[in-house]
């Protein structure tokens, strides 16, 4: 794990979310381990109770959970779970941002379908 703190947000956040988004792609995959809290926390010069905080984050999200003496792992279906939030978010909330900023920018429309066509033919 690589990451750039940034001063706006809290870490535990910027944690939390990183680790979402590796569930997200498929970093971290169903069943698997999160690294031990005590290893973020030296690895990245964070207090470990930030750490656990992200964590907890994660377990209240239902993302991840708590195997006693094992460590966290990453949850069945957690993948799936984020997919179908995210997206609804994204639909519900971003996209219509986007489709006013576009409409403010007076952006030609066939010039951003050309762009998405090509964003899909990147993959």
């Amino acid at each position: 794990m690589s990451f750039q703190w940034d001063d706006k947000e809290p870490i535990y956040l910027q944690l939390k979310d990183q680790i979402r988004n590796m569930i997200l792609v498929g970093d971290l995959k169903e069943n698997e381990a999160l690294p031990s809290v005590r290893q973020v926390a030296a690895d990245y010069k964070l207090n470990p109770i930030t750490v656990s905080k992200a964590w907890q984050y994660l377990v209240e999200e239902e993302l991840v959970e708590k195997k006693r003496g094992l460590g966290m792992f990453v949850k069945e279906h957690a993948r799936e779970q984020l997919l179908a939030s995210d997206q609804e978010r994204f639909m519900t909330v971003e996209w219509p941002q986007i489709k006013t900023r576009i409409n403010d920018l007076k952006l030609d429309v066939e010039i951003l379908i050309k762009s998405l066509q090509n964003v899909a033919g990147d993959k």
